[in-house]
């Protein structure tokens, strides 16, 4: 073994130590293994939903149409791991780290470290490890527990849950970075801990705006795709009802100049188009802002996007449909009908030429109490799988290489 490889090993064990000598290392293990327990007090038989010897039953939540490893691995992606490890388990970990680079830089010991024969970048990456060996070994330990929860309880093996410990430090090293940068500039936990943490609130904001944006994007999309097929349709029926007229010979209202023959003799087709046009005009808005809300992030750590991607590799599309989470419809399901057609009502004038008012007909878009069309869903969710992986994490750790590089330029060039 190399003697620089001998230094960085015994830098890392003595990090290893100063983490274990930590009480919030091992509150954050409890509670871990708290979590997990109550992870695995839950279940899923054929009559519905369980916690140790309770039972809730639900006809459409049940290991009839739920298998119960598929229960066990989506608690698994959308609640162990976006809320405990991401949310809270972070937090912990970032207030235990924070102060890993100002004390190192703050006291007295960063001279005798210097003195010894090791290069300040090896010395400065290897403290940014140790902060990342925190959060390491936690996600281990409760990936561990779970997996074996899911094969005892769930009754699969399930190897592809071993993704979120690479996924989560991966996470919590963009965060890591700026909170090591910071911690060096100012040598002060409390302001690397609250900097971080408001970069981290900026992303989370940024992830939000995209989100609202894509939702919007696939309704107006939505409202697009249906309109063209109720215009379509209707243009199809006018034209059957006046080729029907030609050759009865009956009389039928003739388009004056400027005017639209189809619109003329279907009054309602005029209305249509007019939704069509709005939609397509609203649908180029929603693209616009949500190029610009993918521009921004491209620069930005893609925090919530990285943890998704366990989602992706853990949970399938078919498997949302059966946990209900999207619904398979078709895209030009349930339009309204419309009522045979014929010369008596086409040959109206126009409502507004004598003052009379007409009811606007029925818009393509669903009528639906309670929220946005729920095909929207799909779509959204098949957009974020489409973006690439690696756009989701070269971006985040060009990111993370340029905060890196900063903190090392200085690092390096500072006379402490």
């Amino acid at each position: 073994m190399s003697l620089r490889l001998m230094q960085t090993r015994a830098m890392l064990v003595d990090a290893y130590r100063e983490l274990n000598s930590k009480r919030l290392f091992w509150i954050t293990m409890v509670l871990s293994a708290l979590v997990v327990a109550v992870f695995g007090m839950f279940g899923i038989n054929e009559r519905g939903l369980t916690f140790l010897h309770w039972e809730w039953p639900l006809p459409f939540f049940n290991s009839k149409t739920i298998p119960p490893s598929l229960f066990y691995r989506f608690a698994f992606v959308n609640i162990g791991v976006p809320i405990w490890l991401t949310w809270i388990a972070t937090s912990l970990a970032l207030i235990s780290t924070a102060s890993i680079i100002p004390d190192f830089v703050a006291g007295g010991s960063i001279e005798l470290t210097l003195s010894r024969p090791i290069s300040r970048l090896r010395l400065f990456l290897t403290k940014f490890a140790t902060g990342l060996l925190f959060v390491a070994l936690q996600v281990s330990v409760f990936t561990l527990a779970c997996f074996l929860v899911i094969a005892i309880r769930g009754g699969e093996i399930e190897w592809g849950i071993w993704l979120a410990v690479p996924i989560v430090v991966l996470f919590f090293s963009y965060l890591f970075s700026i909170c090591a940068l910071v911690g060096l500039i100012t040598r002060s936990t409390i302001a690397s801990l609250l900097i971080t943490l408001l970069c981290w609130v900026a992303c989370f904001a940024v992830n939000v705006t995209d989100a609202v944006f894509l939702q919007q994007r696939a309704q107006a999309e939505i409202a697009v795709i249906d309109n063209e097929k109720l215009v379509a349709r209707r243009e199809t029926q006018t034209r059957r009802l006046l080729r029907d007229a030609v050759e009865r010979n009956q009389p039928f209202p003739i388009a004056k100049e400027g005017e639209d023959q189809l619109e003329v003799v279907n009054p309602v087709l005029k209305f249509t188009r007019r939704e069509l046009a709005e939609a397509r005009l609203a649908l180029a808005d929603w693209e616009y802002w949500t190029n610009i809300s993918v521009a921004a992030k491209t620069f930005l750590p893609k925090t919530s996007e990285t943890i998704g991607l366990l989602n992706r590799g853990l949970v399938s599309m078919d498997e949302l449909k059966k946990l209900g989470l999207i619904q398979d419809e078709s895209l030009d399901a349930d339009l309204p009908e419309d009522p045979e057609l014929t010369l008596d009502q086409s040959a109206k004038s126009d409502p507004k030429a004598d003052g009379k008012t007409e009811a606007k007909p029925e818009p393509a878009r669903r009528r639906r109490r309670g929220g946005p069309d729920p095909r929207g869903a799909r779509i959204v969710e098949e957009q974020m799988r489409n973006r690439t992986t690696l756009w989701i994490i070269g971006t985040s750790l060009a990111f993370e290489a340029v905060i890196l590089g900063i903190a090392c330029v200085i690092f390096v060039r500072r006379d402490f």
